[in-house]
Order: C-alpha cells, then structure tokens, then sequence
C-alpha cells in the first residue's frame, strides 16, 4: 500500500490545477494524480478545436455565473476569490501568454492546446507531485482519519482525497456509496436536427436570430435573444442553439429531442413592425421583385428560401404584392416554425448536466458535506455551462479552492 497525503483521482484539467496549486501552497504534502487512462489531460487537449479555450473575458463574478445553467447561485461566492483575472494572472507567471478573441474566448497566444499541457506536466514535475497513469479506481474506502482507494493494480491510503473525474458514471457509483446524492447526467451542449426545405441548401448561412423552444403548458419558457444562429448540413447550431441546448438540457430530454422552435430571423422585430416595413416597400420600391434584393440585412440566400416559403414567385414586385403576401413573409421572417428530431453533439465537446448534488457540497472550500475530507473539482459536480472557456474556469476556481482548503 503507498500512502500519501492527497490523492487526486483524475489527470484532467481540474486534478492538474489542484494538485499544482497544493503542492505550491505547501511543498511538504506527498500528492498523486491517479488517472484511468494511459495518457493525461486529454479533454484540453481537443478543447477549443486544438487550441484550449482556457476562459473567458468576463471580468464581473455576477455576470460571469450567468453563463452555468446548473451552478450560477453556487459559484457566484467562489468567483469573488479566483476568477478570470487570477486564471491569466497564473498562467502568464508560468510564461504562457493568452488573448481574447472577438467573441470573448481566450487562448494561448500559442494557439495550441499543448501549451497548457506542457505547463501542467512542467509544474508537476517541479513541484514533485507524482503522476500514475492506468490506475482506474474501483474502491473508496473511507475510515475515520483517511481513505483507502483501490485501483486495477495498486492500493492508495491518504488523508484528504480530491475527485476529479468529470462526468464519470462508474466514479459516481462510487460517491453514491460514500452517501452522496448523484443527479443523472443528460447531454448539456448540443446542436438540433432539423430536415426542412427552407434550410437544406443553406449550410454555412449565420445570422443574429431569437429562438425559442414550443414547451408544453405548464412548463417554463425557454428561448435566446440576439445571438448568432448557424445552419449547418444536419440542421441548426451556433451560439443561440448551444445556449438554448444548455438552459434545456433537463426540459428537452425526456422529450427525446423532438419538439417545435420558433426562429425570429430578425431578432427583436415582431411581426407588426416587419408588416410596417414591408407596407414601405410596397409603397416605394414598388417596382423590385421581392425575391432579388434581400431586406433587413439578412443574407440574401436566407432572404429568398424564406420569401420562397411565403409563397412568392421569383417574378413578383413589391406593386404587386397582396397584403396577405405581405402577411406571410413577416411570418416566415419572424415566426419561422421548425420541427427538431433529434440532436448531435457539438463537435468533440461533449458536456453533460449531472453529477454530485451541490446541496451537498460546501462552495467555500469545495469539501464534502456528507464525508469529510472528501473534496471535489470540475464537471464531477451538477455544474455544466455553455460554450466559451466556462468549464474551465469552474475548473480552475475549484481546483484553487480546493486546494487553498487543503494545505491550510
């Protein structure tokens, strides 16, 4: 049996950033990184496409929680003590510079996720904390003043553990065992598969839209405003799609991801407003055909499928045009009704909603409230955002926390 101090069940990017963080706080704690797989850090790797989005540029704690669908309220206390700021802060003292992109996400200058990865394994190895790869955990076992942790070959024994382990159904078995509650996991960040004419041809067409999902009575609304939506060969995605998969990750599942959305093409206009516009038209561009020129800056593919599905043949002009013409464009422009069966995932990004119950852990240190010394960090916890660098910082802020905890 080798016994340590800290056992850190999880090579990822939370179980790097505690063990590092504790092994600087206090030198003297003999700590392992025990992982399951035959190589670390594997999901940084792939993040960001290759590149790591390693946070956002979100500077205010408050706005900065809006962005987790499960965990705002809880992380809001946390933010206040290692938020954005600390994150650059800490890498950029380790030599690796990051950037903010247009939409907010931050990078490594580098552009490349193995920068993080290097950083990680460079302070592991300086600061002496051991690294044990293919050590997949099949018990914990908790005493009264430490815990014994037994994986496919070894046996472990520490005072304090750390669990890590992301959205991992055997772990979570585990932690039941330990008396903890564990919220099923359901897919949190995922684009919707739409087969409609009116988007068939349009892959590769993106524009700022309102989206909202067609719940049930009795169900609370669910819809986006003012975000980009992207039409894609299988049907829709983007920031607006994304969002709404995250907010509705728990309302649209035992709905089997078949359900109705309404698109607002134009965002915030309504159906009156646009009516209003189109009367102008008719009234001073009446010679123009309808389906040529796009209106209300909408890309012009989109602007003629969906002048199409009005009803308007390519010849007629805006003189020409009925008011029930004219009724069923400001339709299809702000009331577009599509039919979702079924879902993909967002690229190799796979995040699930589930895991520990957070009435069951203390945000001030990440600790356990039903086993002592048991702390966890990451997406092990009921605690999931949506796309943009905000894993990670929850990872980040949990892993100095708990690491704070542990080395006082």
């Amino acid at each position: 049996m080798k016994v340590v101090d800290v056992i850190v069940i999880g090579g990822g990017a939370a179980g790097f950033f505690t063990a590092i963080n504790a092994a600087e706080k206090n030198p003297n704690l003999k700590i392992i990184i025990l992982e399951r797989g035959k190589e670390v850090l594997t999901k940084v790797k792939v993040s960001g496409g290759g590149r790591c989005n390693v946070t956002h540029a979100e500077f205010l704690p408050k706005e900065l929680t809006q962005n987790y669908p499960r965990g705002e309220k809880e992380l809001l206390g946390p933010f206040h003590t290692f938020m954005t700021g600390d994150t650059i802060e800490w890498f950029e003292k380790r030599g690796v510079s990051l950037k903010i992109e247009e939409d907010g996400r931050m990078f490594p200058v580098s552009d490349s996720s193995q920068t993080i990865i290097d950083c990680f394994l460079w302070e592991t190895k300086r600061l002496g904390v051991e690294v044990l790869l293919n050590q997949s955990v099949k018990e914990i076992q908790k005493t009264a003043d430490h815990f014994t942790i037994n994986t496919n070959t070894d046996t472990f024994s520490a005072a304090k553990i750390v669990v890590a382990t992301g959205s991992n159904p055997k772990i979570w078995q585990l932690l039941e065992d330990l008396g903890h509650t564990i919220v099923p996991a359901v897919p949190s960040l995922f684009t919707f598969n739409i087969k409609d004419p009116r988007i068939l041809d349009l892959p590769g067409v993106s524009t700022t839209a309102s989206v909202k999902v067609l719940v049930p009575k009795g169900i609370p609304p669910l819809g986006v405003r003012g975000l980009p939506l992207l039409i894609t060969h299988w049907g829709m995605s983007g920031p607006a799609i994304l969002k709404l998969s995250a907010w509705g990750a728990r309302l649209l599942e035992p709905l089997q991801y078949h359900f109705k959305i309404e698109v607002n093409w134009l965002n915030v206009l309504s159906e009156e407003e646009v009516l209003e516009e189109l009367k102008n038209l008719k009234s001073f561009q009446g010679k123009q055909t309808i389906f040529k020129y796009a209106q209300f800056e909408l890309p012009k593919r989109l602007w003629q499928s969906l002048v199409k599905a009005a009803g308007i043949s390519e010849s007629l002009t805006w003189a020409d045009a009925t008011r029930e013409n004219l009724q069923n464009i400001a339709n299809q422009l702000t009331a577009s009704l599509f039919e979702v069966a079924g879902k993909s995932t967002f690229k190799e990004e796979f995040v699930t909603a589930g895991g520990v119950d957070l009435k069951e852990v203390n945000f001030k240190t990440f600790e356990s409230r039903v086993c002592k010394n048991l702390y966890f960090a990451g997406e092990v916890l009921n605690i999931d955002a949506i796309t943009g660098g905000f894993n990670f910082q929850n990872a980040w802020t949990g892993g100095y926390l708990v690491a704070q905890a542990i080395t006082k």
